[in-house]
């Protein structure tokens, strides 16, 4: 063996010590486990009272002994004065509350009683009816002859008519045998008591609803007296849950189960009471998370209120509820329908606009004549003659139609004309004898002047210095050409 292996070995020992040890220290350790693991019970015993031994125990009568007395006193709640859990009536809620779990409990080991002793007389009933107290019912109502399954009134206000039919059918068809009359006494027994806890139940949740209408009103309203009362009993009182914030609210009554070799999936984690209240499990199961976040800041408040015997009536916790609702409404609307939009206009940058007169002669000379603008005129609810007759839709608008008003012939805008300057008419004139009407003598220049005359020739006939000069006169020299910087160009 080389060194190489004998290190590795001493590197394997060193491992497997330090896991040995740690193992040993986590199970010195208690694990926390707020459901325990169900026990495995005797269900063999003749009797149901050797199994559920709730309904004979000291304490149950004891509780539902001063449910009865609070009831018949109806107390107000002007008389509840300082922290709530000073008053002796709280005590009483938070015992009554912590009894329906066990009732919970008691009621489920009472039906797998009844379920293996009534197996032997009908088997099948366990599959088509699912329901405990439906199932115990059924079997008080049944006992030893299935054929009360036909025409019974009574089993009809337990089932419906399509189960109490496929009960029928499979009760002629059973192989279940006969059950002796102690066997069916028993039976009797399990669910006179079943019955009889059911009714304490519920007359317990009845008592936990009137009652924290006054300890805790606003937060009854928002997620139910029972589930309030359970809430409080966790945390210790009402005041001490107005001092806990929202996110630890929410994880009150978490359940943490630790089963080795089964799969945890099944068990939500940080999921509480109010997670498993009935404003919550009304929303789908996506959203569920969400609304619990929601529904324990709001009972985080109205808890608040509570603390402080503010606001009896219950207003806050009206305000709250409705708060929570609409935003649980907002939640669930379908999304907005995605509309087809057209592309948006192109980003195209601004032309670059020439000027100057011969831009403007450009447009002069291109533009639409008002000829053009009378042919592209068409008038409404009026059929147009066809131009060529051809029924080619070719048509003349308002061309050479009576009642335009206008004369045919193109409008100059008086915007875009080109302007000449004074001296470069008065230039004009003296060179070819056309210009506008002259300033100085108040009269239009249409000829050249007569120097003999000093000016225009009222009679050209009878004047022969305004006659056109002969062929073999010499010719005068023309007036020389303005220069480039003079003033007459500068339009």
């Amino acid at each position: 063996m080389s060194l190489a292996d004998e290190l590795l070995a001493d590197l394997e020992e060193a491992a497997e010590e330090e896991e040995g040890g740690s193992y040993g220290e986590e199970e010195e350790e208690p694990a926390i486990e707020d459901v325990q693991e169900e026990t495995q019970l005797d269900l063999s015993g003749d009797s149901v009272k050797t199994i559920a031994k709730l309904w004979d125990s000291k304490m149950f009568a004891e509780i539902m002994m001063k449910i009865e007395e609070y009831i018949s006193k109806q107390a107000k709640a002007s008389e509840v004065m300082g922290p709530v859990e000073a008053a002796p009536e709280y005590r009483v809620i938070v015992d009554a509350n912590n009894l329906t779990v066990e009732i919970e409990n008691e009621l489920n080991i009472i039906h797998k009683f009844i379920r293996d002793k009534y197996s032997k007389r009908f088997p099948e009933l366990e599959s088509l009816v699912p329901n405990a107290l439906d199932y115990i019912r059924t079997v008080k109502e049944l006992g030893n002859s299935l054929d009360k399954c036909k025409n019974n009134e009574n089993l009809q206000q337990i089932l419906t008519n399509a189960t109490i039919m496929v009960v029928s059918v499979t009760a002629s068809t059973t192989q279940g045998q006969q059950l002796s009359e102690e066997e069916l006494e028993r039976l009797e027994e399990a669910c006179d008591m079943a019955l009889e806890l059911n009714a304490s139940k519920h007359r317990i949740y009845e008592y936990v609803e009137s009652r924290m209408s006054f300890i805790a009103p606003n937060l009854s309203i928002i997620i139910g007296a029972s589930t309030a009362a359970k809430i409080m009993g966790v945390a210790g009182g009402l005041t001490n849950l107005s001092k806990m914030p929202a996110c630890n609210i929410m994880l009150l009554g978490a359940q943490r189960k630790t089963l080795s070799g089964f799969s945890s999936t099944s068990v939500l984690p940080h999921t509480g009471y109010i997670y498993h209240s009935d404003i919550v499990q009304s929303l789908p199961p996506d959203l569920r998370r969400k609304a619990a976040r929601l529904v324990a800041a709001k009972c985080t408040l109205a808890a608040r209120v509570d603390s402080f015997h503010e606001s009896t009536e219950g207003k806050v916790g009206y305000e709250l509820k409705d708060e929570i609702e609409r935003k649980f409404d907002k939640w669930q609307e379908p999304p907005p329908v995605k509309q087809v939009k057209p592309l948006p206009a192109p980003l195209d940058g601004q032309r670059k606009k020439r000027g100057g007169r011969r831009y403007r002669k450009m447009k002069e000379r291109l533009g639409l004549t008002e000829i053009r603008k009378q042919a592209n005129r068409m008038s409404f609810g009026e059929i147009e003659e066809d131009a060529y007759q051809e029924d080619l839709g070719f048509s003349l608008g308002h061309l050479g139609k009576s009642g335009s008003g206008r004369v045919r012939q193109t409008q100059v805008n008086e915007a875009t004309k080109a302007r000449i300057s004074k001296t470069l008419q008065v230039w004009a004139r003296t060179r070819w004898g056309w210009g506008p009407r002259d300033t100085r003598l108040g009269e239009p220049r249409s000829q050249p002047p007569c120097p003999p005359h000093s000016g225009p020739c009222r009679s050209r006939a009878s004047c022969t210095a305004g006659s056109p000069p002969s062929a073999t006169a010499p010719r005068a020299r023309p007036p020389a050409w303005p220069s480039p910087h003079s003033r007459a160009w500068r339009l």
